[in-house]
């Protein structure tokens, strides 16, 4: 399959290197990493074994990528006012997109420049980062959940959960992608966006009995919230919450994406992990005071907000 991955940060670059790895012919959207893939090749170091592909097929100009049959999107949701521009070079008669991309409201995005039968939604829990230019570190799972948005299960979905595990990577295909989006932002809002305002790492959070309560608390709010949304099946509570807790404290001092974009003075991603989630949970009747206030401080903390 002819694979075209937009966004080739962390996630993009780890799951495009697997996918290749398996045979895969993939061909990479590059900005910080161009000249060092172009010039040594891709490294991955990861717990399940490290490894080097020489070659790599990279570009900095989508246009000269072409068509392909997969678009991997992986790109910052904080960047997609470039996401058609920089995707329309790749679609063709029987494209299929594929967003990764943290948040809600990305494939609403692409269904609207391209078509809703040609896109498919999924979620990465991935603990992955970057290292120097050319090298990415994975540190920790990596499954994906992925669903059409346009209709339940397909032979769609289930035709590319099938691609990624021969490449190695866990996929499980699903009837409702409104339901593993928000069982993601359950993780993320909390995560995500503490980690970046204190500047410590899950572990730090979750050994202190205050922010572990707090980061409960607003895993409750997100759990409400979905399940006020048009779910094939609610969300389960208590159960969830607790074997995210436990599954983080596993992590270690691990440092969420946004918490790594801040650090690198990289905007956020507020509007797709806490703006269209809280605006979707006030339009049914949900509000989530606690994750609105970290939201609020989240963006008042933004460079162009001080």
């Amino acid at each position: 399959m002819r694979i075209g991955v937009i966004g080739s940060g962390a996630l993009g670059l780890y799951y495009g290197a697997l996918l290749q790895r398996a045979g895969q012919d993939v061909h990479f959207l590059l900005r910080r990493d161009y000249q060092a893939i172009r010039r040594a090749g891709l490294t991955v170091t990861s717990p399940h074994g490290d490894f080097h592909l020489e070659r790599v097929n990279g570009y900095q100009d989508s246009a000269q990528i072409g068509p392909v049959d997969l678009v991997l999107v992986g790109l910052k949701a904080y960047a997609n006012a470039q996401l058609i521009e920089l995707t329309r070079p790749l679609v063709a008669t029987g494209t299929t997109l594929l967003t990764l991309q943290n948040g809600l409201g990305n494939e609403d995005l692409l269904a609207a420049a391209f078509g809703a039968d040609k896109v498919v939604g999924g979620t990465a829990f991935l603990c992955c980062n970057r290292g120097q230019p050319g090298t990415v570190h994975h540190l920790d799972q990596g499954a994906i959940r992925i669903a059409e948005f346009a209709k339940g299960l397909s032979a769609k979905v289930e035709h590319l959960a099938v691609l990624f595990k021969q490449a190695g990577i866990p996929c499980e295909a699903c009837a409702d992608l409104t339901r593993i989006r928000w069982e993601k932002l359950v993780w993320n809002i909390p995560f995500n966006g503490l980690c970046a305002l204190t500047g410590l790492p899950t572990g730090r959070l979750l050994a202190c009995p205050e922010t572990r309560q707090l980061i409960a608390e607003m895993m409750r709010e997100v759990v409400a919230a979905a399940n006020r949304q048009p779910l094939t099946e609610p969300l389960e509570g208590e159960g969830f919450i607790a074997r995210l807790l436990d599954l983080t404290t596993g992590m270690g001092d691990y440092r969420p994406s946004m918490m790594v974009d801040r650090l690198q003075g990289s905007p956020l991603e507020l509007d797709a992990i806490y703006g269209v989630p809280l605006e979707r949970a006030a339009a049914r009747a949900m509000p989530m005071p606690r994750v609105a206030m970290l939201h609020a401080l989240l963006a008042a903390t933004e460079p162009q907000a001080l």
